[in-house]
C-alpha cells in the first residue's frame, strides 16, 4: 500500500506545480478598471449615459442573456430590476 501512495504522490507533483503557477481568475481586482466605477453602485442606469465606458463594456439587465466566458479585461455593469446599478465588476 505504501508503494502505491508514493507513486500517486510522484504522479501528482507536476499537476500541483501547474496550479501554483495559475493566473488569477477573471474578475481579479485591477484587471478591467472596475475600481474606478464603484461609485456608480446604487445610481440609476441613466447615469451611464454621461460616461465614456471602456470598449467592450457589458451593461447587463436581469433578463439579458450573456455569454459565460470570463475576460479579465472586460468591464461588466449589472443593472437590477429597479433600473439601478447593482454591481460593477470584471469578467
Amino acid at each position: 500500500m505504501a508503494v502505491r501512495q508514493i507513486v500517486m504522490l510522484i504522479a501528482a507533483g507536476p499537476l500541483i506545480a501547474c496550479v501554483a503557477g495559475a493566473t488569477p481568475p477573471a474578475g481579479a481586482a485591477g484587471s478591467c478598471g472596475a475600481e474606478a466605477f464603484q461609485g456608480l453602485v446604487g445610481q440609476p442606469e441613466s447615469r451611464l449615459a454621461d460616461l465614456t465606458l471602456p470598449a467592450g463594456t457589458r451593461v447587463i439587465h436581469p433578463t439579458d442573456r450573456i455569454t459565460m466566458d470570463k475576460r479579465a479585461d472586460r468591464l461588466n455593469v449589472d443593472i437590477d430590476a429597479q433600473g439601478r446599478i447593482a454591481r460593477v465588476h470584471c469578467g
